[in-house]
């Protein structure tokens, strides 16, 4: 191989902007770069330039990195390949063995990185080239050995870093991420002690928010010392690591291995994760601080993440709750008619031993039941006196327009089926299915009675609210064929807790 072709590179992905920063800085470096958008690029360059080794992306239109891979160790395997990719997995990991792949980068890359890589794999390849032309099978079989070796603490190493990403993915509240933070620590860098403390700013101060054994590592009336030196890490905007005491003012003496790594969300300091080796003749390692980071950086975006949905699930709750709203607004007679009806739903659901989970679905359900009605006319809709048949075909178009409304945001299906079936009759002569018995969800069952019970408990446009007994007395002679028995039974046993009406909706 000539000296120019030592320098000349090959670098596959679909991502414009990495090709591009990868150019500049390897051709400032002084060496040739060539790039392409897939393997099909890459394959015409190959048959066309001497290349001294490849980077390449996995996930890739029309051939991607693996299918390049096997096509290089297929046509020349002294060209050494280097694979890159976001979503480490064993599967391409094992791929890329079985495919005589030398080197795996996680990217985000390190430029830096991809040269010392290119440098030691170039070092390497040379060595692979004079064995064989040597023919000195024993080196070549070491050498093999050894890069084998390698690449499986490569595996070894994505293994860990993919659980650390699945655990996170799978977390649904900050205080469940900050417990798997300390988890976390103490299951892969093995550590004795994790701490993990939020920085409260206006205080210069750390509180700690979950702790393996916060005692045993920091004395509670010394943190404010402490604090100084997380607040110093955070300036440096960079992990800290201490192989014994030194004399770190607040820590005890029994720590031998001490590291602190700041976790910041946009850019701005959230709080710090500590870690201890206590009695201990083994020290924290670079690769113990690697992995600690790669935690709480994948702890910071998932804080972030959570922080986020229930941002827009408000916004969604309450723009949902502005609907009712109006529509409430445009019949008076129906004002908090939706939010009686739901705490109805909620006590009566109770009784039957529903779940809180259960119950919270009922409590979304039952506040935006009528929301259908806002694609309702008002001339029907507030119509004073008997519908016609027709008028009462459109007023039974609401549940489905409510569901339509809710499955929109693609967030409450379970919400949506409920809502849908709250005027389906036990008997089947509902709508706008025709469900009947256990075919309809317990939920709009439950929700059936409770509308029925604050429709006729209240003024409306076309009559006076019933009283008592004559609501009591209906409800009861509809059991088993509009209403399920079994919810009549237990709103029976609450419809005291409930009435007088007015006091119920003055307290909703």
């Amino acid at each position: 191989m000539t000296d120019n072709s030592r320098n000349t590179i090959l670098v596959v992905d679909d991502e414009e902007g990495i090709l591009d920063i990868t150019e500049e800085y390897f051709e400032r470096k002084g060496y040739q770069v060539y790039t392409a958008k897939n393997g099909i690029e890459a394959i015409k360059i190959i048959k066309s330039v001497k290349i001294a080794c490849c980077f390449t992306d996995i996930n890739m239109p029309e051939m991607d990195g693996l299918e390049l891979a096997e096509y290089i160790r297929n046509v020349d395997n002294t060209l050494p390949v280097i694979i890159m990719t976001g979503y480490p997995s064993l599967e391409n990991t094992i791929r890329t063995l079985k495919n005589g792949v030398v080197d795996y980068l996680v990217k985000p890359v390190n430029l830096e990185q991809m040269e010392l890589s290119f440098t030691r794999v170039m070092r390497e390849r040379g060595l692979f080239v004079e064995n064989i032309i040597l023919h000195e099978e024993i080196a070549r079989r070491e050498r093999l050995a050894a890069l084998n070796n390698e690449l499986l603490v490569r595996v070894d190493e994505l293994n860990v870093l993919n659980r650390i990403m699945e655990d996170f993915s799978l977390s649904d509240s900050t205080h469940g991420i900050f417990n798997r933070v300390v988890e976390l620590g103490m299951e892969v860098i093995k550590a004795d002690v994790v701490n993990f403390y939020i920085n409260a700013e206006h205080e210069s101060s750390f509180i700690p928010i979950a702790s393996t054994d916060f005692s045993k590592t920091v004395s509670e009336d010394l943190l404010p010392e402490l604090s100084q030196f997380f607040l110093d890490v955070i300036a440096d905007d960079k992990p800290c690591l201490i192989s014994k005491n030194c004399g770190i003012a607040g820590l005890a003496e029994n720590v031998k291995s001490f590291m602190v790594v700041p976790v910041k969300i946009r850019e701005k300091a959230f709080g710090v994760v500590t870690a201890y080796n206590i009695d201990r003749s083994n020290q924290f390692t670079d690769k113990d601080i690697y992995y600690m980071s790669f935690i709480t950086q994948k702890a910071a975006s998932a804080i972030e993440n959570i922080a986020l949905y229930e941002n827009i699930y408000d916004n969604l709750f309450s723009t949902l709750y502005a609907f009712v709203a109006a529509l409430e607004a445009r019949d008076s007679y129906t004002r908090k008619h939706s939010t009686r009806v739901a705490d109805v739903s909620c006590i009566v659901g109770k009784t039957m031993g529903c779940s809180e989970e259960e119950l919270d679905v009922l409590s979304f359900a039952g506040q935006l039941h009528d929301i259908g009605k806002i694609g309702i006319r008002d001339d029907i809709l507030l119509k004073p006196g008997r519908l016609t048949d027709d008028e009462f075909e459109k007023i039974k178009e609401h549940p489905t327009i409510g569901a339509d409304i809710v499955g929109k945001l693609g967030l409450w299906d379970r919400e949506q089926n409920i809502i849908r079936h709250h005027h389906e009759y036990f008997d089947g002569r509902g709508y706008p299915d025709g469900l009947k018995g256990d075919e309809i969800p317990k939920l709009s069952r439950i929700l059936a009675v409770a509308d029925a019970f604050d429709a006729m408990a209240s003024d409306r446009a076309y009559r006076k609210k019933m009283d008592k007994e004559k609501v009591i007395a209906i409800i009861k002679e509809c059991s088993g064929t509009q209403f399920d028995s079994e919810v009549v039974d237990a709103f029976l046993t609450i419809v005291d807790d409930v009435w007088p009406h007015d006091s119920l909706k003055e307290t909703m």
